[in-house]
């Protein structure tokens, strides 16, 4: 897998120009459609449209069913292309309805927010959610190529913006303690964002060449998920509360940074910069005292469990990780209390 960091005009092109496919198919949303599509559609040959509606509510077997059916119909053989541009929804289910197609056609990601630029689309992970799980069915498989131009970011809300930053703000805490010294001290809106996106980009490429199934020290990519991923999934149906992937992160990974301060794994200074740093950008999420035991039910599905224990990504030190840690209910439930204090 090739990771470009470059204006679309000039990537895209020398990728086709590289290859030869039977057929090319674009994947988008109602939002990329309207606002990313037509700085594409003029670089690519003759291609299918696949349109699918916006929003995390839609990654499910009935939109894949959807873009199959399109592939289907416009008589797509195992030597297409997929390209899917947009987020990381549309990367996630179209990268796994292209790996499930005919057993795999080729597929490339051309994302379109900062959360996609800097974790969704690089690393292999496809999937869609199922029953109110989160990424509960998928596979590992990496994409031909993937596309980043941050001009795209120009299009985004500042909420978006916000979400793929709490991606970065976790690439630096596991990984690079002189990066977030230097992010914390910046305000959101003073940030380098194409300096943030190629740091992210290959903090995650080195880290995924390690373990491209996850079996150990990717799983540092994971703080802040297990708490964040329950949080999200736990307001996912009640639309007036919906999180956004990043600002589930971001909650999770000041709880998650608790326990690892009660563990000793991190001392008080670095949980107070983490907690000041993150609401001064996020605020704080609204969670009732009725929502920890529900959220904390939801942990119990986390794909990184093991043994029926909930393990956990903790940082344990500053740009330093740990993974597989057993945490208890215990410790979620104070974890979450602190947070809502």
């Amino acid at each position: 897998m090739s990771v470009s960091i470059s204006p679309l005009s000039e990537s895209l092109p020398a990728f086709l120009n590289a290859h030869q496919y039977s057929a090319v198919a674009v994947l988008v949303d109602s939002n990329t459609k309207r606002f990313c599509y037509p700085a594409l559609k003029n670089l690519l040959p003759k291609h299918k449209l696949i349109s699918v509606p916006a929003g995390e509510e839609h990654k499910n077997l009935t939109t894949c069913e959807t873009v199959w059916q399109a592939l289907t119909d416009a008589h797509f053989d195992r030597h297409a292309l997929l390209i899917n541009l947009g987020g990381g929804v549309i990367g996630d289910m179209g990268g796994f309805c292209a790996s499930t197609y005919k057993r795999g056609i080729d597929f490339i990601q051309v994302p379109t927010t900062l959360l996609a630029q800097v974790d969704a689309s690089v690393g292999g992970k496809l999937g869609i959610d199922f029953h109110g799980f989160k990424n509960h069915i998928g596979v590992f498989k990496q994409p031909e190529a993937v596309l980043v131009d941050t001009h795209f970011l120009s299009t985004l809300p500042e909420r978006e913006l916000r979400s793929g930053f709490a991606e970065i703000i976790k690439h630096c805490l596991i990984a690079d303690a002189a990066k977030w010294d230097i992010v914390r001290r910046t305000d959101l809106h003073e940030q380098n964002w194409t300096d943030l996106v190629a740091h992210s980009v290959e903090v995650k490429k080195k880290v995924v060449a390690q373990d491209p199934t996850e079996k150990g020290i990717r799983k540092i990519l994971n703080f802040g998920h297990t708490l964040g991923h329950a949080l999200e999934t736990h307001f996912l149906a009640d639309a007036k509360h919906r999180l956004l992937h990043g600002e589930a992160i971001a909650a999770g990974m000041v709880a998650e940074a608790f326990i690892a301060h009660r563990r000793k794994m991190i001392d008080e200074s670095l949980l107070e910069q983490i907690e000041e740093y993150i609401f001064s950008v996020y605020g704080r999420v609204a969670l009732a005292e009725a929502d920890i035991e529900p959220v904390i039910r939801l942990t119990l599905q986390d794909k990184k469990n093991r043994n029926g224990q909930v393990r956990m990504a903790l940082p344990d030190g500053p740009g330093s990780c740990a993974f597989d840690v057993a945490a208890t209910a215990s410790e979620m439930r104070k974890a979450l209390a602190y947070y809502r204090a």
